[in-house]
Parts: C-alpha cells; structure tokens; sequence
C-alpha cells in the first residue's frame, strides 16, 4: 500500500488517510475522526482569520464537545 502512495500529496500521507476511511466505510469500522473532530479542524481557519484582525490577538477555541474529550477512549488503532 506505501508504493501506491508514493509521489502523492503530503509524502503519500493523503493516499493513507484516504485508504483508511474507505477501508472504515467498506467493513463498519468507526473512523478515525468524529464530528467533533471536523469541527475542531474546521474552525482553525475561522478563528485564525479572526485573530490576524485583531493583530494576532489570541482567540479562544471552542470545546466542541462540552469537555467529553478528556473521557473519550483512545482509537483502536493507537496502542497506550
């Protein structure tokens, strides 16, 4: 599978990622991301946007979840 993503965007990572989640939709695996997830990496922009118009001023991330990530099991692929 590492030579199909060779030469690929982000060294081949792009390939992978993308193999994974067709891999978790095709057999009923949970992903390797959740909403809260997307949503998380979907406010970067915003917030980053934000914060260069008030002349690099930190802005405050929002939890997504409520705090339910500090209790939410590891993935199954990742080993402790």
């Amino acid at each position: 599978m590492s030579q199909k993503g060779e030469g690929r965007g982000h060294g081949g990572m792009d390939f992978i990622e993308d193999y994974r989640l067709v891999q978790c939709l095709r057999t009923g695996q949970p992903m390797d991301m959740n909403v809260y997830d997307a949503a998380a990496w979907s406010a970067v922009s915003a917030l980053s946007e934000k914060s260069v118009a008030r002349n690099s001023e930190p802005v405050k991330f929002p939890d997504f979840t409520r705090g339910a990530w500090k209790t939410t099991p590891p993935l199954g692929i990742i080993e402790g």
